[in-house]
């Protein structure tokens, strides 16, 4: 093989290199809006989920569980719901659109982050007023399939009902006020229960005990009226 032969075989790798380059920039150009959009919806869906009895559910502040972007949220009941027409600015035609009155909160959701054994869980936690868990909810993973993927379960997602940020940690074997690790992923059980689910409430309890929550309203009234 020539020095010639060498070098236009060189060039045909570099050019289908290129090409392929191009290629997935282009294609990952046009799937990323849409990754983005659906991962917006699927949280929007599962928040939800997380305090049904709740009239509306509103983010009312963002943190950055290792150093990840997630936002906390109050799960509020209206005292009283208007309904309005009011008319859509792109389509030009009338919808109804709810009014909430005298809002009162019933409780925060925080979406959060634990390290687990291959991946970062995302997940949705809910507490009461007191801060005491009423329900989790697994957004993401990419843990061992049949050991770590464990943590999407009912039986160990129910394990967090009524617990407190004394009670969450995790016990190998029985256990009748903390959480039972799952058998064979104690590290995945650690990283929702421990890294995830805790320091989130931890997170709130800091943000919003006692007069942070009125403080921080009261702020948020401040800013509405001096932007006016």
């Amino acid at each position: 093989m020539t020095g010639k032969d060498i070098a236009k075989i060189t060039i045909n790798l570099i050019v289908i290199y290129v090409i392929g380059g191009l290629i997935l920039a282009f294609v990952y150009a046009k799937a990323s809006p849409i990754m983005f959009i659906k991962a917006k919806e699927e949280k929007e869906a599962a928040l939800k989920t997380m305090m049904p009895e709740a009239d509306k559910i509103e983010a009312i502040g963002k943190w950055e569980p290792h150093h990840k972007h997630a936002e906390y949220y109050a799960a509020r009941k209206c005292g009283e719901v208007t309904v309005h027409s009011v008319k859509d600015e792109k389509t030009g035609k009338m919808r109804e659109e709810k009014e909430c009155i005298n809002p009162q909160d019933m409780g925060y959701v925080v979406e959060s982050f634990g390290k687990g054994y291959s991946s970062y869980i995302n997940i949705l936690v809910s507490v009461d007023k007191n801060f005491t868990v009423k329900k989790i909810n697994i957004l993401h993973h990419a843990e061992t399939p049949g050991l770590g993927d464990e943590i999407e379960k009912d039986y160990f997602l129910k394990r967090f009902e009524g617990k407190t940020v004394d009670t969450l940690v995790v016990i190998k074997g029985d256990t009748s006020d903390k959480v039972e690790a799952i058998s064979g992923a104690t590290i995945s059980s650690r990283a929702v229960t421990e890294d995830g689910v805790k320091n989130g409430v931890k997170m709130l309890m800091e943000k919003l005990s006692g007069s942070g929550v009125e403080k921080k309203e009261e702020q948020g009234k401040e800013h509405d009226h001096g932007s006016h």
